[in-house]
């Protein structure tokens, strides 16, 4: 099964009034397939948080499978440092996660991206 979430930008009042849509149709009864979104105010808040570097670790975790900090960091040769930090800020916006053993993974298969150029 093929694993998807969708990254755009937007304000709080239309993130607010989609998830409100959302519960509503739930509440009357549809059937509403489930999807994940993460919203970025804007695409520079966007682009300072996903970075080529993360990028690229998010790639080769999905690529090679769950890692420890430390395999990732030889793996990618970067700095071990800078890695964990990319990974505690990656798992905090929700791209990746922990197993119980420590390892950061990716459970998507697919990043779908959105950005509109207009205000």
């Amino acid at each position: 099964m093929t694993t998807q979430i969708q990254i755009s930008t937007g304000d709080p009042v239309s993130t607010a009034k989609d998830f409100i849509d959302v519960w509503n149709r739930v509440e009357s009864g549809e059937k509403v397939e489930t999807e994940q979104h993460i919203v970025f105010e804007n695409p520079e808040t966007l682009f300072e948080n996903l970075t080529p570097q993360r990028w690229n670790l998010l790639k080769t975790l999905r690529t090679d499978g769950p890692m420890t900090v430390k395999d990732l960091a030889g793996k990618m040769k970067r700095d071990k440092g800078q890695v964990r930090r990319d990974v505690i800020r990656l798992e905090q916006i929700g791209l990746l996660r922990r197993t119980a053993d420590d390892l950061a993974e990716v459970g998507w298969d697919i990043v779908e991206t959105r950005l509109g150029l207009a205000a």
